[in-house]
């Protein structure tokens, strides 16, 4: 009987769900205390336009911290006895942190252009439909962003392999896209009616949802691409 019982002892709902919440609590703990020096720096900034190359520079952090968050959560145990989401986020942290800055890198300078095009519109002389353009491509480029840092995050491929891929991802998993799209928006929306370091908060339920919605990108890579 006693046997028996502690058999099964990590694996009903309530562990799971108990093993779920300490993961999420970890990952989310790691994510911000990975990320701080550069969160400090932003709150720290200014909102001036001016202050966008300073803003990207405190946010380089965050794509190797992302990287690691999204490598803890998708190695997560569901045992309640068998939980290291600590060793699981730094081992993330030093397999994927060079191959996410080579990504990260460029995709953030790419995005800081934009966004200080769209906040100097006005003195740049083009046509109105130029800043709908600029908002679909930074739209487009952090819907690729998601693919890619999934991928990276998960797959050790090459980093214009890992892109090439996210692009073809992009459009033939529509719902993951879509899945990633309304992250987006929710991120967005909450940044903008409450306040910048709102979505820094529930970072980690964000990312777990991320992986789910990409479930099917994560599988293909894994079956086609992988040997």
């Amino acid at each position: 009987m006693s046997t028996v019982r502690t058999a099964g002892f990590g694996t009903g709902t309530l562990s799971r769900a108990s093993a779920l919440i300490h993961t999420l609590l970890t990952v989310e703990a790691l994510l911000l205390l990975t990320t701080s020096p550069g969160l400090a720096g932003l709150l720290l900034l200014g909102p001036d336009p001016a202050n966008l190359p300073l803003a990207a520079l405190c946010l380089l952090p965050l794509g190797p911290a992302l990287s690691a968050a999204l490598f803890a959560l998708h190695h997560r145990s569901r045992d309640l006895t068998e939980l290291h989401p600590a060793r699981d986020f730094l081992r993330g942290w030093r397999l994927n942190a060079v191959p996410a800055l080579k990504l990260w890198t460029p995709l953030l300078t790419w995005l800081t252009v934009i966004a200080f095009t769209l906040t100097h519109f006005s003195a740049t002389g083009l046509p109105g439909w130029w800043a709908l353009l600029l908002a679909v491509i930074g739209t487009g480029s952090l819907l690729w962003g998601a693919h890619a840092f999934v991928l990276t995050s998960l797959f050790a491929f090459r980093t214009r392999d890992t892109a090439r891929l996210a692009v073809y991802f992009l459009f033939r998993h529509g719902r993951a896209t879509l899945a990633a799209a309304s992250l987006l928006i929710l991120t967005a929306a909450s940044a903008a009616l409450l306040t910048e370091a709102l979505p820094a908060l529930p970072a980690a339920p964000l990312l777990l949802s991320l992986l789910h919605g990409c479930r099917s990108v994560v599988a293909e890579t894994r079956k086609d691409f992988t040997a």
